[in-house]
């Protein structure tokens, strides 16, 4: 039986308890930028607890032998329905920041990006800034390593008010930088150009949208013709006030399903979150925080440690609910409680 998780004997036994073990080895300055969001982080917070407005619905009679939690992401097939979104500084949590990310993910079979300041595919993301001549050196460096996918983030045309940035005057220790960009005058706010089709002419690979949040932007995302979209408020961290992820999730499946594919992230802690976020239309799930804290924790072991109770978690959900493979997971595994406590069809 699968019920007794690889990791045990481990005193991480989740996600809230890798959070809470890498919380105290990093510096208070470090911990609050991985662990807090803009202004009074309300949807941040939100991010996470909507999942407990959803409940899962499930199947019993129904035969799982075999549970098979395979996925296809940038064209390759990954052991799972999750990746690694792009977060920068990963050397504030550890020495070997993202080598030893990518090691774990190469490891395990997931999918990665590569923040823009083998088995497992890999995408770049790429900020939008008024200042585009380093974007061009980035896509094609990218693409010439075997990149499968570029990501253009498109809800950063400044940066959102957080206070504990402030607080803590952050500054860059000696010794780490943004590489890629750490000799470019950027600026602040969107270019004077149609970015996602200069994009497009300037790389093949898999334009992707983050930072969707409207089904009025998802049906634009849909006129420009990219490839996919992820559904993202930047973790909390730009716009204060948004609804949780999970939230808007069902009205943009709406829009995009049979015309574009549509991935998610937004404050995935458990194996169940990502169950819902697949019945609510998400194709993928990336996280953002989690590999952070699973590098501070423990550097690449503990990054796998986080990909493993995931995993775990994922396969007993899905195994409970009577889902035998991703395909099966829908809508009809999930009921939401509306503000009067009672339990209502989607």
């Amino acid at each position: 039986m699968f019920s007794r998780p690889p990791y045990h004997g481990s005193h991480v036994l989740s996600i809230a308890d890798l959070q809470r073990e890498a919380t105290k080895k990093l510096p208070r300055p470090y911990a609050e930028l991985f662990n807090e969001g803009a202004t009074d982080m309300t949807s941040m917070c939100e991010n996470t607890t909507a999942y407990d407005r959803h409940k899962i619905r499930p199947r019993v009679l129904v035969k799982v032998p075999n549970i098979d939690t395979s996925a296809v992401l940038f064209g390759s097939k990954v052991t799972g329905p999750l990746g690694f979104a792009p977060i920068a500084l990963n050397k504030l949590a550890h020495p070997d920041g993202e080598l030893a990310t990518s090691r774990a993910v190469a490891n395990l079979g997931i999918g990665m990006t590569v923040p823009g300041i083998g088995l497992n595919p890999y995408a770049i993301q790429l900020t939008i800034l008024k200042n585009w001549s380093y974007a061009v050196q980035m896509l094609k460096r990218a693409e010439a390593a075997g990149y499968k996918a570029v990501f253009l983030t498109v809800d950063y045309p400044i940066l959102g008010i957080r206070h504990n940035e402030l607080r803590n005057e952050m500054a860059l220790p000696d010794g780490i930088a943004y590489p890629n960009v750490s000799d470019q005058p950027l600026g602040e706010g969107f270019p004077d150009i149609e970015y996602d089709q200069l994009a497009r002419s300037l790389t093949r690979m898999e334009l992707w949208v983050k930072g969707i949040y409207t089904p009025e932007d998802v049906v634009l995302a849909i006129e420009h013709g990219v490839d996919r979209i992820v559904i993202s408020n930047h973790g909390g961290r730009q716009l204060d006030g948004v609804p949780a992820t999970l939230d808007v999730v069902r009205e943009c499946a709406s829009i995009a399903t049979g015309k574009v594919s549509m991935a998610f992230d937004g404050g995935i802690r458990r194996g169940p979150d990502i169950f819902k976020a697949l019945s609510l239309g998400a194709q993928h799930c990336f996280l953002g925080r989690v590999p952070v804290w699973g590098l501070a924790y423990g550097g690449q072991a503990g990054v796998e440690l986080a990909v493993k109770i995931f995993m775990h978690e994922l396969k007993v959900t899905m195994a409970l609910a009577g889902c035998k493979n991703i395909c099966e997971i829908s809508r009809t595994h999930l009921a939401v409680v509306d503000p009067m406590g009672v339990l209502c069809e989607l």
